[in-house]
């Protein structure tokens, strides 16, 4: 498949509570580098015509007017937990403005839990104003978005099934701490690959650190960036300076050119 130069926009690269943590007072919470600061995992895919999403956070408001978002082709959800459906509604702004539905496209399990999620834009007498949104099941083929393919990749988040996202010669995973070999072999050949490392212990659904790096290695990526981060891993300037060459800690508003 052709892939059209694109652009991708890291909207948020914190876990579900963000970073800083409501409450907390540990040095990352409290430190005055912007890079310490993460906004739930998200990011922007464009070309010079199509704009995908991935993920619609609690923090989607926020992401969109920052990054004056105008209008978006596509939203693609991950899976369906509360840090990547929450910000669905308000998508209802580009639906006022653009005169459209919402295109979302996720796997069948997700889509159910998008209607769990905002089950007031699927009743028959909707109220006046709610979401309007197209949902669309995808598989694991490959399919497109405007003039941007996608391949679907299948990891796991402990025992649930989550989609990762390949562009080419890029490729984006969240919320995961295993993939099967076969899925692999999609991931084997992008230049840069995006892989959550939530904290330096292990977690029963996130890749630690240790086994995102290990994991980069293993598929021999040469550029790697890491999301989906908690306040455990530590400061941003911190661990950056101890990881493997060509691999970081991603940041909220870092742009990639691929």
């Amino acid at each position: 498949m052709a892939y059209p130069s694109l652009t991708i926009t890291f909207l948020g690269t914190g876990t579900s509570s963000g970073v800083p943590m409501i409450a907390c007072g540990c040095e990352v919470c409290t430190s005055d580098d912007v890079k310490d600061t993460r906004l739930r995992s998200s990011i922007m895919v464009q070309s010079s015509t199509t704009t995908i999403i991935i993920d619609a956070t609690p923090d989607f408001r926020y992401q969109m007017l920052r990054e004056k978002v105008k209008k978006i082709d596509g939203l693609l959800i991950t899976h369906p937990h509360k840090d990547h459906v929450a910000g669905i509604d308000d998508t209802r702004a580009f639906q006022f403005f653009n005169k459209r539905a919402t295109d979302v496209f996720a796997n069948k399990m997700t889509l159910e839990g998008v209607k769990k999620e905002i089950p007031y834009a699927f009743q028959q007498l909707a109220y006046p104003g709610v979401p309007k949104v197209n949902l669309h099941e995808i598989t694991l083929e490959p399919f497109i978005i405007g003039d941007i393919p996608i391949i679907p990749i299948l990891v796991w988040h402990h025992k649930m099934p989550v989609y990762g996202f390949r562009f080419g010669k890029f490729t984006y995973i969240t919320d995961a701490n295993a993939i099967d070999e076969q899925e692999q072999t999609k991931i084997k050949g992008s230049e840069i690959v995006v892989l959550n490392a939530l904290r330096n212990e292990t977690h029963i659904s996130h890749f630690s650190l240790k086994e995102a790096i290990a994991l980069v290695q293993q598929l021999n990526i040469p550029t790697a960036y890491f999301t989906h981060i908690s306040h455990q891993l530590g400061l941003d300037k911190e661990v950056n300076s101890k990881l493997p060459k060509g691999m970081f800690l991603a940041f909220d508003t870092l742009q990639l050119f691929v």
